[in-house]
């Protein structure tokens, strides 16, 4: 019997100590900012996306010039931010949190809408901009039906939609936890 609550209590720890782990590696963060502006989409999708785009750091800039938690390009933050109605918006303001996400998620959800629920064209358009995206839906080379990609021909690209894919899988679980 005493065996068995040894065994029992160190079995217990090292799930403990596995579950804080995956915490400290898959941090939810903002999630009050990100559920309020998710739209249609899965909180555990946005968490995947920022921690592919950034792990979380809202100073993160690419050397493309992605800025923020979301990693926005000037040009599009700028362009959502217009179709959001923000008629204030400045850019500077893609560094703070709240603001990234609402546009971040704004612009996710305009992908979503635009490839018709077709969550996979919305990351390869997200990571690989929305011209890449479409000239491959065009191309028999990659997409044999003009509705789906087969084969996406950026390296990049393609490993960032399993990242995310994989990321939004791990954010289900922790999400359902208490």
């Amino acid at each position: 019997m005493k065996k068995f609550l040894i065994f029992s209590f160190v079995v217990i720890l090292c799930a403990l100590a596995m579950f804080l782990t995956v915490r400290m590696i898959f941090p939810i963060k903002h999630l009050d900012i990100i559920t309020a502006h998710a739209g249609e989409l899965e909180p555990s999708f946005i968490l995947a996306v920022i921690m592919a785009e950034s792990s979380f750091d809202y100073r993160a800039e690419s050397r493309a010039g992605a800025q923020g938690l979301m990693q926005l390009m000037p040009a599009t933050a700028a362009d959502m931010a217009r179709r959001m109605g923000m008629t204030h918006f400045t850019p500077e303001q893609v560094w703070v949190p709240e603001v990234n996400i609402a546009i971040g998620t704004f612009y996710l959800n305009w992908l979503k809408n635009y490839y018709d629920g077709n969550l996979d064209l919305v990351l390869a358009a997200y990571n690989a901009g929305l011209g890449n995206v479409n000239s491959w839906l065009n191309n028999p080379e990659f997409s044999t039906d003009q509705e789906t990609i087969e084969t996406i021909p950026f390296p990049e690209t393609e490993n960032y939609l399993r990242r995310v894919q994989q990321f939004q899988q791990i954010y289900r679980i922790l999400l359902a936890l208490p």
